[in-house]
């Protein structure tokens, strides 16, 4: 039975980590909050309570790690207005802790906000050039990692995250003066996102690589919000039309091609 550390066990890390269970591998899973720790434990994943700061890190990182030759690191920046963190130097602090583990392999969890928005279509190939600061931490955070020769790393740009309980037209719901409605949307379902890390983690490769993760499915902002808000009996949201759109338009095609990856969720 393989074993897998995943660091983050949140929206996406804790069904993850049940889907992986089911398919044999053994999980040691991280929180922040002791109250998931039982959570985590009903669900068979060995919990950890961890806290990483640019400073230190509290918690048994040693042993969330031991055995484990995999390891999912899936902790989003968090950069809101009323909260800053310096997340490249919680990857700094990781890092010495990876490098003395068993850990062969890295899966980054990153996002698409790593390229800027310039009307043009996205691939791997495009030179990452973020606009806002939670896309340029995480591209540091990327380098960091890759340019680590102790072990390989994989990184996932998802787009904007959607599943059953969230959906940013419910934030968009009843607003006014929207900007960019001619932008393509790039939205990416929960389960895609499991199914890709999955098809990532059944391939031998022993290289770095970088895929981005985002649905085949590209309506304008205004077409899909408002359809949606109308699915959903939600308030029409009202779109600036006054100003030139901006957005980007990110391709999945490798995940497609190199891993054989079919979306399940296409029409989100």
């Amino acid at each position: 039975m393989k074993q897998i550390s995943i660091l983050g066990c949140g929206w996406l890390g804790f069904p993850l980590a049940k889907s992986l269970l089911k398919n044999g591998y053994s999980i040691s899973g991280s929180t922040t909050t002791v109250e998931k720790i039982a959570l985590l434990e009903n669900a068979a994943i060995t919990p950890f309570l961890i806290q990483i700061s640019d400073v230190t890190i509290e918690g048994k990182m040693d042993s969330f790690l031991k055995n484990s030759e995999i390891l999912i690191v899936n902790i989003p920046p968090k950069l809101r207005k009323e909260y800053s963190e310096n997340f490249v130097g919680k990857i700094l602090n990781l890092i010495p802790f990876i490098e003395k583990s068993l850990v062969k392999k890295v899966l980054f969890v990153s996002s698409t906000s790593v390229y800027s928005d310039d009307n043009t279509t996205i691939t791997e190939d495009t030179i990452a050039n973020p606009d806002t600061e939670s896309g340029k931490q995480l591209l540091e955070a990327e380098k960091l990692l890759q340019s680590n020769k102790n072990f390989q790393t994989i990184i996932i740009r998802f787009g904007g995250l959607i599943g059953e309980d969230r959906h940013p037209v419910k934030f968009l719901a009843g607003r006014t003066k929207i900007e960019n409605p001619e932008g393509p949307i790039n939205l990416i379902h929960q389960t895609d996102c499991i199914g890709i890390i999955e098809a990532i983690l059944q391939q031998d490769s022993k290289g770095n690589e970088t895929f981005n993760a985002v649905a085949p499915f590209h309506p304008t902002r205004k077409e899909y919000y408002t359809q949606k808000a109308i699915e959903l009996n939600l308030s029409l949201p009202e779109f600036d039309e006054s100003k030139h759109s901006i957005g980007k338009l990110i391709t999945s095609d490798k995940v497609e091609q190199v891993l054989g990856y079919t979306f399940s969720e296409k029409k989100l």
